[in-house]
Order: structure tokens, then sequence, then C-alpha cells
């Protein structure tokens, strides 16, 4: 069984920084799918950044040029830096990890969220 721990959310001024972990743990042998995504309050959770197995990488246009996904495969890890936070990228993130368990079993995990707000 495969779950994710997510961290480095709080809040944070205009024009601030922060960075977002998260970590898959369990009989991982390899993860090909990383993503965050946001969900601020009475709105649908939308899609952020993701990166492929080969290093691919895609954003929202909302993020682009402010935000970089990365990963680091031996960690079993994905980060999302975060630059010039704007006030409506407050939102509660989500990661969301999928790949190959040691049983060659697939999963599809999700964290538990973690709350970012960009206020003065």
């Amino acid at each position: 069984q495969v779950h994710l721990v997510e961290s480095g959310g709080g809040l944070v001024q205009p024009g601030g920084s922060l960075r977002l972990s998260c970590a898959a743990l369990g009989s991982i042998s390899s993860f090909y799918f990383g993503g965050w995504y946001r969900q601020a309050p009475g709105k649908q959770r939308d899609s952020v950044a993701s990166i492929s197995s080969g290093g691919k990488t895609n954003y929202a246009d909302s993020v682009k040029g402010r935000f970089t996904i990365s990963r680091d495969n031996a960690k079993n890890t994905v980060y999302l830096q975060m630059n010039n936070l704007k006030p409506e990228d407050t939102a509660v993130y989500y990661c969301n990890v999928q790949g190959v368990g040691i049983y060659f079993d697939d999963f599809d995990a999700w964290g538990q969220g973690t709350q970012v707000t960009v206020s003065s």
C-alpha cells in the first residue's frame, strides 16, 4: 500500500515563495507520473502542474513562469516550487502520484492536502 505525505504549505505574503513536497511511502518500485492540483473554496479541483517519468512537465497557464515541478526518483518525492505567489493562488494543494509497486501492481495515490494562503 502506498500513501503520500505532503508538506510545505503555509501563509505567505504576495510575491513570496513556498516549496511543497510530496513523499510517496510504501512498497514502491517506481513512479511514472507526479502531479499537483489545487482546490479553492467553492471551486473544483484543478491541475496545476505535472511531470512524467521522462521529466516532461506541464503547467496551468495561470502558473507558467512562476511554479516549477520537479522529482527525486531516489526519494520517490515530487516537489512544487512556487514563486511570486498571488492571492489567487490561495487553495488547498493536493499531490497525485501514479506508479508501480514492488509486486508489479499499479498504484494511484493522493495526498491529504496542504493549505497555501497568500495574503498581506
